[in-house]
Order: C-alpha cells, then structure tokens, then sequence
C-alpha cells in the first residue's frame, strides 16, 4: 500500500516560496492591507507540510515494523512445516 500523492495543484498552484515573496512585496510597500491572508495562507501550508512529514514517518516506521513482522511469520512457517515433516515420518514408521 503507499500513501497517495498530494497533487501540486490541489494547493491552487501555489507554493509557499511564492506567498513569502508576496509578504516581503508588502514589506516592500508598506502596504499591508493583503498580510493577514497571506500569514494564514503561509500558515496552511506550512500545516501540510509538517503533516505530510509526519505521515512520511509514520509510514517508514510501519513498513520497518510489517518486515520484522514478516520476518517472525517466516520463521514460525518453517517452524510449521518441519512439524509437519516430521509427524509424516513418525506416520509412516
């Protein structure tokens, strides 16, 4: 399974580099009228952007955890099947 894509343009085709430009134009300007949206604007993307890093982790920690897992299943078939093999030949004696 693998997390889905967040598409580029589900964020308006905008990326964060792009509104921190448009602050310091109002720096620039002394016009400040557009700062409040484009603070809260910085402040939404830069939320999934952490939340997708913290997804990131999240899922290297479970594939880490599903190989051990894995790992242990593999064991306890081999385990299985040389019961198996021996209860055949205690079987057939």
């Amino acid at each position: 399974m693998e997390l889905p894509e967040l598409d580029y343009w589900q964020a308006g085709g905008r990326v964060i580099c792009t509104v921190l430009q448009e602050m310091r134009d109002c720096v620039k300007t002394l016009n400040f009228a557009s700062m409040p949206g484009l603070i809260e604007e910085a402040q939404s993307m830069a939320n999934r952007m952490e939340s997708a890093l913290d997804r990131n982790k999240d899922w290297k920690l479970l594939r880490s955890d599903l190989k051990k897992l894995e790992a242990v299943r593999e064991k306890y078939i081999e385990e299985i099947k040389s019961i198996d093999v021996n209860k055949d030949n205690s079987t057939t004696k």
